[in-house]
């Protein structure tokens, strides 16, 4: 009896041994099948060809178009939704960006606008980011782009202000019902794992090109977090006080305003910080359905490999970011912070208001106050110091990047493409079903063979396998570099202060701003989309590996220095083997950060599902085909996204059974 039961653990270590044999075994046996059925079954399409499929969505976006005005669905829905969101950001774009009201200028000028972002990050942060957000603003103006960056922040505060009246709302009940949050927390994964390309093109079929859908594109993408971050707020309040607030006979409003809200404000207010972020990103991006504003700026200049103009407005768009993060940091540091405030603040606070006051009026009332003054500014400069740069690099580098470039692209992506992108697709999908079922659960496997079946239908089969292999390939690198930047950040404090910062403002950044300077090193090519994922995944990547690796009890470190094991022996045979759930985490989000990144690289060369999306936006015969790509994201996404889970899963159940 106790030898059976003895066995039974060791049959169940042996069978989880042997999973990555089994999925070695799957590969060499595709490989080994792949010259004899190369070239068969490979559902090939030519760009310009369309599918039935995409001629019928075709047909159904000029049905929309003919009955947009007669149907009682937009009459009394749709355009009534588009109007009111058109209203909202015509109206905050009339304060801040375009002429209003029979004005040759917005109601608040340059000066005002300062004024007010000066004034308004004193009050919920401190009187350093005040200047921060000052200095970052006058740059902008400086840079020649007041107008374009305007928009920008005119499309985000739109969308911002839409998101948080529903998501913390929606936020609140997820965090009180837990009912509810079953409910709306796969919707939230659904919405948090699509590529922000895919929002695109369904909208532009409801709500037409231009701002109206930008915002709502954008509201879309922003508002899980708010939701999210707010439900985590409420659930993580302590049950004393709620129990000792309810035993004094407060009411449920009584008990959310007077102790749920006010302790879960500093969670509540980082979903705001996130909110934000994920708006001003995808508002860049909007700039393919013609949203004003900075990404049209940067994509005109991608699309004419005019790298100057292009790192001008991709620094805008940071230097953004950087404040509005800033900002919001500081706010939620502010709320969490027990220090109370000076007794001159109130009084500073009223003078610096009347100050903001007076400065609003001068841009409303002057011309000088309300138009920043022009003249070559730093703009031009930049332009012409990028230009410059790209020029050297491209004649000095080029032995480098050339190197660089081929070794990832010959060695690794030419290989993986011709694998997936040359076996028949019914071998493509047995592989990828069994990997599933072998590296996470059959739950999975069932998911994988129903998104293969619905890639196969989209009729864009060989554009998928491309994108998947510039996906798995970024993914691959990703994790090199966050596994030897994880550990060295979690084994070294000192490494971990000066690197986190960096990363932290890296994953501030929109994801146009990463093609701006690989597309002057590496030129329109698949390599340059890849590598600006790998750049854009990794900071999330490396973070996760070095909690992973600070999170080793520090017990069991000690025991195996003690033991004799050197340091390469501590780190793979004790330190990642523990941080196991930690790996299989950052190769989760590193994935769909990168199939993000990697589709937006269409418009640097990537080519693929990426092009696709980007032609049917640009030639009204191709939207079908690009809608149909889009469909398709979603289905790479969901495939590897719960094949990632389940293997997560199944790494922390391992765990837990040591």
């Amino acid at each position: 009896m106790i030898t059976t039961t003895a066995a039974v653990p060791r049959a169940r270590f042996r069978r989880q041994l042997n999973r990555p044999m089994q999925a070695a075994a799957v590969l060499v046996v595709w490989v080994a099948l792949w010259p004899l059925v190369r070239g068969r079954d490979t559902l090939a399409l030519a760009p310009a060809d369309l599918t039935p499929l995409h001629r019928w969505l075709n047909d159904v976006n000029d049905t929309v178009g003919a009955n947009r005005n007669s149907s009682p669905i937009f009459l009394y829905f749709v355009n009534e939704i588009r109007a009111a969101v058109d209203a909202f950001a015509t109206f905050v774009q009339s304060l801040l960006s375009q002429p209003s009201f029979g004005r040759p200028v917005p109601v608040l000028g340059w000066l005002g606008v300062v004024a007010v972002v000066a004034y308004v990050s004193w009050v919920f942060a401190n009187w350093r980011v005040a200047l921060l957000a000052a200095a970052g603003f006058v740059f902008l103006g400086l840079q020649g782009l007041w107008q374009e960056s305007m928009d920008t922040l005119a499309l985000t505060l739109a969308a911002v202000a839409i998101s948080l009246l529903f998501g913390i709302p929606l936020g609140i009940w997820a965090g009180l019902s837990d009912r509810f949050n079953r409910l709306i927390t796969p919707f939230l994964d659904f919405m948090q794992t699509m590529p922000t390309f895919v929002y695109l093109a369904p909208l532009t079929l409801l709500f037409l090109i231009g701002p109206a859908s930008a915002v709502i594109a954008t509201l879309i993408y922003a508002a899980p977090p708010a939701i999210r971050l707010t439900a985590h707020g409420i659930r993580s309040v302590p049950a004393t006080p709620i129990e000792a607030t309810e035993s004094l006979g407060a009411t449920g409003w009584q008990t959310l305003t007077g102790v749920l809200l006010p302790m879960s404000k500093r969670t509540i207010v980082i979903g705001v910080n996130q909110t934000i972020m994920a708006a001003l990103s995808m508002v860049t991006i909007a700039a393919l359905i013609d949203a004003p504003g900075l990404g049209k700026t940067v994509l005109k200049a991608l699309q004419t490999l005019d790298v100057g103009t292009a790192f001008n407005a991709g620094l805008a768009i940071v230097v953004m970011a950087i404040v509005l993060d800033r900002v919001t940091t500081a706010a939620g540091d502010r709320v969490s912070s027990t220090h109370r405030p000076g007794r001159f603040r109130r009084p500073v606070q009223v003078l610096l208001g009347v100050v903001a006051l007076v400065c609003c009026y001068l841009s409303y009332t002057y011309v000088w106050a309300a138009e920043f003054p022009g003249g070559p500014g730093v703009g031009s400069a930049l332009a012409r110091t990028a230009d410059s740069v790209t020029t050297w690099a491209q004649d000095d580098l080029t032995s480098f990047t050339e190197a660089l470039k081929n070794a990832v692209t010959v060695v690794l992506l030419d290989p993986l493409q011709a694998l997936l992108t040359e076996s028949p697709w019914w071998l493509v999908g047995a592989a990828a079903i069994t990997l599933a079922a072998v590296l996470g659960s059959v739950r999975a496997a069932v998911t994988t063979a129903i998104c293969i079946g619905l890639l196969v239908g989209t009729g864009l089969w060989q554009d998928s396998m491309t994108t998947l292999a510039m996906t798995i390939v970024a993914t691959l690198l990703v994790m090199v570099l966050g596994v030897v930047a994880g550990v060295w950040m979690g084994r070294n404090r000192h490494a971990d202060r000066i690197i986190r910062p960096v990363l932290d403002a890296g994953q501030t950044m929109p994801a146009f701003v990463y093609l701006v300077p690989f597309l002057a090193l590496f030129s329109a090519t698949r390599f340059t989309a890849i590598v600006a994922a790998v750049v854009f995944a990794a900071p999330v990547a490396i973070k996760i590996v070095a909690d992973g690796v600070r999170g080793v009890p520090a017990t069991t470190v000690e025991a195996a220095t003690a033991a004799g094991s050197s340091t390469w022996q501590l780190i793979t045979k004790v330190q990642l083997p523990m941080a196991r759930q930690s790996l299989t985490l950052a190769a989760n989000q590193g994935l769909i950060y990168v199939l993000s990144m990697v589709v937006v690289g269409g418009l640097v060369g990537a080519g693929a599902l990426g092009y696709d999306v980007v032609a049917g936006f640009s030639q009204g015969e191709l939207y079908g085909k690009g809608l149909a790509a889009g469909v398709a994201i979603v289905l790479l996404g969901i495939m590897l996204d719960r094949i990632a889970r389940a293997a997560a899963q199944r790494s922390a159940a391992k765990t837990r059974t040591r």
